[in-house]
């Protein structure tokens, strides 16, 4: 339906978005992954189907506790009640590669009496990793074929899956993503107000990740439901903000799946007063960081560089205006990569992945406390002339509010 989708009118566009979302939320993990991932692509494809394609962060099918019980006794060599107290045999979530269970962590010390510890233990999905060669295999053939057909090379699919390969793979490795929260953990030991799930060794192999377990309530929450409550959203808005500016900034390692599933919230209920609870400082959690990013120095290409650059020289110009002043530096920047993907400019992956983060940040952001903008705070820090100040003042305000 793709050659048509802009031929029958808007009805039919969004009838062929709605069918492109239960298409590959109904495909393989691949692919349903690649649908995810593309969601960060705006620089590849349309807006709207990046927004259409967003909403594949749902539950995934589970597997069974008997194909569980396997996988975690062939990873560590133990019975499974050997290593927990307690297991939930039913999971509390499910993704494309990966399902997670509640359990208790079981302790010997001779002559101690210890709490066992609440722990998530992520298990990947039974072949998975076969699975993802398949859809690979589909994805490759079908992208293969979209580069010869005129109608369906605006999708710049053959483009996209180079890109998605080397992403996808990581995923797969649960190992993987336990070394990216020791590498996150270790970037904001100094932070109370930010934290991530501890991986729990020996207890970590690539087909099995234990972690903490951490309590808190989605982002969404505060977002889309809470009403009222300004000092606390407005709390919120400034910890998200600096915590991505110091992924962005000081350690160029960025957590790339922010949607709010992955995002915790915990106040502390230090009185039963609604009045006084919410005037506790609010904590974020990060969770599920196998997605991250990190900016590099790889040259990119444009197809037809004089239009381009005259394109862009044009809108810089408008914006440096007083009508160009007054259009949210977000909106800016959606512009921006619109007219990157219809000048099919190949830019690199891992920084447009850093744009996209910052605009799905910067969207729940604006709803949270509309006055406080993520991207005048980062224009600010970029400005300073001298970049030692920059990064300690940079530093200096991470620390808390």
């Amino acid at each position: 339906m793709a050659p048509f989708a802009d031929s029958f009118g808007v009805q039919f566009r969004k009838v062929w978005l709605q069918i492109v979302h239960r298409s590959l939320g109904l495909a393989g993990p691949a692919i349903t992954k690649w649908g995810q991932w593309a969601a960060t692509r705006p620089d590849l494809f349309p807006r709207d189907l990046c927004a259409k394609l967003s909403e594949l962060h749902t539950k995934a099918p589970e597997h069974s506790f008997s194909y569980t019980r396997r996988s975690i006794e062939a990873a560590f060599g133990l019975k499974i009640s050997e290593i927990f107290e307690h297991f939930d045999e039913v999971p509390v979530a499910s993704g494309s590669i990966a399902q997670v269970h509640r359990a208790s962590l079981r302790f010997r010390y001779p002559g101690q009496q210890v709490t066992p510890m609440t722990v998530a233990v992520k298990v990947r999905h039974p072949g998975v990793g076969e699975s993802i060669r398949r859809d690979f295999a589909i994805i490759n053939f079908i992208a293969r074929i979209s580069s010869f057909l005129p109608t369906l090379r605006w999708l710049r699919l053959d483009e996209s899956v180079q890109q998605f390969a080397v992403f996808m793979m990581s995923q797969v490795d649960l190992a993987r993503e336990a070394a990216h929260l020791s590498r996150f953990i270790y970037n904001f030991r100094r932070w109370k107000d930010v934290s991530f799930p501890k991986p729990v060794y020996p207890l970590v192999h690539p087909a099995v990740l234990v972690e903490t377990y951490e309590q808190g309530e989605s982002v969404s929450h505060y977002v889309d439901e809470l009403e009222g409550q300004s000092r606390l959203k407005s709390a919120l808005a400034h910890i998200g903000t600096h915590a991505l500016l110091k992924m962005l900034l000081v350690d160029n390692f960025i957590h790339a799946d922010m949607h709010p599933g992955n995002i915790l919230v915990r106040v502390a209920k230090r009185d039963s007063s609604p009045k006084k609870l919410f005037k506790s400082k609010p904590h974020v959690v990060f969770l599920d960081v196998g997605m991250t990013a990190e900016r590099s120095k790889s040259d990119r290409n444009c197809p037809n560089p004089e239009a381009f650059i005259t394109e862009i020289d044009q809108v810089f110009s408008f914006w440096g205006t007083p009508e160009g002043d007054k259009i949210h530096p977000a909106d800016c920047m959606q512009d921006l990569l619109e007219r990157v993907r219809r000048h099919r400019v190949n830019i690199d992956g891992n920084m447009c992945t850093v744009m996209a983060t910052t605009l799905v940040l910067e969207g729940w952001q604006r709803k949270l406390d509309p006055g406080y903008d993520v991207m005048r705070t980062l224009e600010t820090l970029l400005v300073r002339a001298d970049w030692a100040k920059s990064l300690s003042y940079t530093i200096d305000g991470l620390m808390a509010p």
